[in-house]
């Protein structure tokens, strides 16, 4: 793999990351970060660093924990599923 290829392959896996979060506007708000600076990230505009990768890591597991929270109290309230009806 060559350098850039590398740095193709981060930027596009940063932009997915983005994606994730629900878009720029999401992502900018759990990462602390202007709209327009990620944005410049994901095209290439400004570099990526280790920092960032660590701190959109970092926003994912609590968006992670979050939905699974989420997840959880859905499921505590759902009476439609037949499995959960006693027969």
């Amino acid at each position: 793999m060559t350098a850039s290829s590398a740095i193709q392959d981060t930027r596009d896996h940063f932009a997915h990351c983005i994606q994730v979060f629900g878009g720029t506007t999401a992502a900018s708000r759990r990462l602390g970060i202007d709209e327009r600076a990620l944005r410049r990230f994901v095209n290439g505009d400004l570099p990526i660093s280790a920092r960032l990768l660590d701190d959109t890591a970092t926003a994912l597991r609590a968006l992670i924990a979050e939905a699974t929270a989420a997840e959880t109290g859905i499921a505590a309230l759902d009476t439609s599923d037949p499995q959960s009806k006693p027969d």
